[in-house]
């Protein structure tokens, strides 16, 4: 509650309270991470920032110091608070701070101190000492903000007063450290000038120029090896400028600087020039093979010589050369050369004793008694002679390694040997230049050790006093199982190689299965799309061949229509004769049937007339009934004629009636004899028209399921093939599995073979060190240094 209750004082509207809370936080978070966390939680870092771009940046006040020396104390060895700070994106809030203008004249005295804060709370964020992940995404936030290109600006700017120039080297030197990205990007910097020089080229003229300041030229240096460091490539490129191939004598290079500040008469230009030369060879012993070509020219008339020798030539030549400066420096810095250049590389080794006065040299060095400032020449001598002898391969007759450990023996003694190489350990400015990466040195003259040539004593110190105590049986022994375990390594270097090389077969095989078993789902997907489509053209087909019957038979309809009517004309013609003759019969028949009716009146009549007189006789009365009788039955049967004839006469009109009505559903086809032919034929040709688009169609469609079918076929095929591949490489994948399994085997039964072979030395007396002795041994000195730094 407290310390929140302190930081609304940051964000009160009266400058003095909040400038004064300022000051009481800055007391509070010294030294105290407890406090430190919980200030930046309680959004400190926003509330700071919002107040130094309140007060302008770099060109406020001493509130903007304030300001920055609370961040300092909130971020300084606080890796959980700088995590915080950049995942809050406050790293991109620093890029305004240094955006210098143009007119870099009248620099104030708080706008120097208000930037050299600014970039020491750049450091804080990538130092070297920090959680390597934590510098790595702090240096790539930067690069990606720009903040790097800004700093790169000032770098090349003109009127940067020296301190800040200086600082700003050094915070360029520690955001590219260990960053490909960023080193690849500073490479890629010019320096405005006419011509454009790359920026490292115009760094170098002023470490190895002896007019600049100490402090600049310290700083020029930690950059240099920043930039190299774990950057192969950059090594090559310094490297490659010294090769004969491609040495530009239009223009100055990297290569041309380091060697002329190597060979020039100020001492702390040849130390400069010497380790940045070794940070250039430094764990890369492709590097260190290819400068054994660089040749340099001396002299008018001399043949060159090459790099090494010359090296080795001012080494012995000592203090004949009057030089500037430390005498001790020079050879300090040609001795850490040599013994970085010759370290983990035999070639450089054999070329370093192919010359016959290096070794009596170094045993003439070691073996005097010189004063105190020798004693650290005399511990580098002995340190070169002890990488001579352990990485030697026996190559030369007159300078293996019994020979040499034999003249150490006589000419200077094995104690006396090991003493001398304890001097350099024992320096106290080895002890310094052990803790940190930057080169910091109070003046010139205690300029003598490197950081990361610390790392390289520590690791030979021992190795080379147990290679001097060593015998020729104990070295034959080391030989023999150094040669064993050669073989052994070989031999698993080449099984792991087979291993590999499978593995990668495995590999393409299975992607080759992936990609037969993707193409033979897309055909099968596709051979099932063409069953589809080939089902549908079927129904198609189908659909069309129906739609053609029918049309086919409306066709047929219509001729038959034709044909009919055709027909319908004679017999309409034949019915109306018919018809006429009926029609008379009719009349013929209603003429009988009248006359047959007035017979009939008139038998009525004389049938009323012998009704009222009786008095006819029986004779003539049976005589008239019998006629009588008579013509009765005849008035039935003339009756039911008529009624006979009389329906007969009804179907007959019935028929007339039917008749009609086709004949006038006939009468405009049969009205005009023209136009019926000339409908007729065109309506034939159309549909003749009709039945050959019917009959193509039906035609491509056979042809398309006739391809479709092929296609099919094909696919199938296809699909058979890719099985049968598919089989084969499964048997392949079975087979190389066996294979891998039988080389593991064989692994195994060479690990027994060796540790079978490290026990028969151990009962020998020959210490042999296991692989987890040495890691354990490392991680042991890797404390050692860590407790060392710590206490410093």
């Amino acid at each position: 509650m407290g310390v929140s209750r302190l930081m609304d004082l940051l964000a009160d509207s009266r400058e003095v309270i909040r400038n004064d809370g300022v000051l009481l936080l800055q007391q509070l978070t010294k030294s105290n991470a407890a406090i430190q966390k919980i200030v930046a939680f309680e959004n400190a870092f926003e509330r700071l920032l919002d107040i130094i771009t309140e007060e302008g940046n770099s060109d406020g006040g001493i509130v903007v110091e304030d300001c920055l020396l609370l961040l300092q104390n909130l971020l300084k060895n606080n890796n959980s608070n700088q995590n915080f700070f950049k995942e809050g994106s406050y790293i991109q809030r620093m890029k305004p701070w240094f955006e210098v203008g143009d007119d870099n004249c009248g620099w104030s005295a708080q706008k120097v101190t208000n930037l050299h804060l600014m970039l020491q709370l750049v450091r804080v964020l990538v130092s070297p000492t920090n959680p390597p992940g934590a510098t790595s995404s702090c240096q790539k936030a930067m690069f990606h903000c720009g903040l790097l290109q800004q700093l790169c600006t000032i770098l090349m700017a003109t009127g940067v007063p020296a301190d800040i120039l200086t600082e700003t080297i050094n915070t360029v030197s520690e955001v590219i450290r260990g960053c490909q990205m960023n080193q690849d990007y500073f490479a890629s910097v010019n320096a405005p000038s006419n011509p454009p020089r790359p920026a490292i080229v115009v760094l170098l003229m002023s470490m190895v120029n002896e007019r600049q300041p100490f402090v600049l030229r310290c700083a020029v240096l930690y950059c240099f090896q920043c930039f190299l460091y774990k950057n192969q490539k950059g090594q090559g490129e310094i490297v490659s400028t010294l090769l004969p191939s491609t040495i530009d004598g239009n223009s100055v290079s990297a290569g041309q600087l380091l060697c002329g500040g190597l060979f020039s008469t100020d001492s702390l230009s040849n130390w400069c020039a010497a380790v940045a030369l070794a940070h250039a060879l430094q764990e890369n012993a492709t590097l260190k093979e290819q400068l054994l070509r660089v040749q340099l020219a001396t002299s008018i008339g001399n043949p060159p010589v090459s790099l090494l020798q010359q090296c080795t030539n001012i080494l012995s030549q000592g203090d004949k050369i009057d030089r500037r400066g430390s005498k001790v420096q020079t050879r300090v810095g040609l001795l850490m050369l040599l013994c970085t250049w010759l370290s983990n590389c035999s070639i450089a080794v054999t070329h370093f004793l192919h010359n016959p006065a290096n070794i009596p040299f170094l045993t003439g060095q070691i073996a005097e008694n010189l004063g105190e400032e020798e004693q650290l020449v005399q511990g580098l001598c002995a340190l070169l002679l002890g990488i001579s002898i352990y990485y030697n391969d026996n190559s030369l007759e007159n300078y293996r390694k019994e020979k040499l450990k034999q003249l150490i023996e006589k000419r200077i003694g094995r104690e006396n040997f090991i003493e001398k190489l304890g001097f350099i350990s024992k320096h106290e400015l080895y002890s310094r230049a052990a803790q940190k990466p930057q080169p910091s040195f109070s003046s010139p003259d205690h300029m003598m050790f490197d950081h990361e040539f610390t790392k390289l004593v520590k690791e030979l110190e021992g190795v080379i006093s147990k290679a001097i105590y060593k015998s020729s049986e104990e070295d034959k022994k080391e030989e023999e199982v150094k040669k064993t375990l050669e073989q052994h390594d070989n031999i698993v270097t080449h099984y792991k190689k087979v291993i590999r090389e499978q593995d990668q077969e495995l590999e393409e095989l299975k992607q080759r299965v992936n990609t037969l078993t993707s193409q033979n789902e897309q055909l099968q997907a596709t051979v099932t799309q063409q069953v589809s489509q080939i089902q549908q053209h079927k129904d198609q087909y189908n659909l069309l061949k129906v739609q053609l019957g029918k049309d086919t038979q409306h066709h047929n309809s219509h001729s038959d229509t034709f044909q009919m009517n055709g027909i319908q004309v004679e017999e309409v013609s034949k019915l109306k004769e018919e018809l006429e003759e009926w029609k008379n019969k009719h009349e013929l028949l209603q003429g009988q049937l009248r006359e047959k009716d007035s017979v009939i009146e008139k038998l009525k009549s004389s049938q009323l007339e012998l009704g009222t007189t009786e008095q006819s006789s029986q004779t003539s009365k049976s005589g008239g009934l019998e006629h009588n009788n008579e013509l009765q039955k005849e008035l039935e049967m003339l009756r039911t004629q008529v009624q006979l004839q009389s329906a007969e006469i009804s179907k007959l009109q019935l028929e007339n009636q039917k008749l009609q009505v086709t004949n006038t559903s006939a009468d405009p086809v049969l009205g005009d004899s023209g136009a019926t032919a000339a409908n007729s034929s065109e309506l034939e040709g159309r549909l003749q028209q009709e039945i050959k688009e019917l009959k193509s169609e039906v035609k491509a469609l056979s042809e398309e399921k006739e391809s479709l079918k092929q296609h099919l076929d094909s696919s199938s095929s296809t699909v058979a093939i890719l099985q049968d591949e598919k089989s084969k490489l499964q048997q392949e994948v079975a087979e190389s599995k066996k294979e891998q399994d039988d080389l593991l085997v064989l692994l195994a039964d060479q690990d027994q073979k060796l540790s079978a072979l490290k026990i028969k030395l151990k009962d020998l007396g020959v210490p042999v060190e296991d692989e987890d002795d040495i890691e354990s041994g490392d991680q042991g000195d890797e404390d050692e240094d860590g407790d060392e730094e710590e206490q410093d």
